[in-house]
């Protein structure tokens, strides 16, 4: 019988791997990540006081407006500016970047970009 590897399980594992070493204080709080098949959506988290701080995604109403006829990929960039504005509106200078157990590139790689470019530091 073949069996099929799940990858999301497997990703949940190269997750929870890369939580252990890293952590998001009030300082220099945590940018996660997260893709779906259509959207993906980003949160900076204070794991401190285990609160999230800002959040965006290609749901958003802001960013709907912005991301109408673009690719997934120009749209993951839309949504790492907004992240990155939102954040700076909080003061937030620096964060840790967390790709959520997906390969840094593609989807993820831009809204990394995007924040950077909106000013954030990793």
């Amino acid at each position: 019988m073949i069996t099929v590897n799940d990858k999301n399980k497997e990703r949940i594992v190269r997750h929870k791997r890369v939580r252990n070493k890293i952590s998001g204080t009030k300082k220099c709080p945590r940018l996660n990540v997260y893709r779906s098949l259509n959207n993906i959506y980003a949160q900076i988290i204070d794991d401190e006081k285990g609160v999230t701080l800002t959040a965006c995604s290609t749901l958003d109403k802001e960013v709907a407006e912005k991301i109408k006829g673009k690719t997934k990929s120009e749209q993951a960039f839309v949504v790492g500016q907004v992240i990155g504005e939102r954040a700076k509106a909080l003061k937030i200078k620096e964060v840790v970047f967390d790709r959520g157990g997906y390969i840094y590139t593609g989807r993820v790689q831009k809204v990394a970009d995007g924040a950077r470019e909106a000013g954030l530091k990793f």
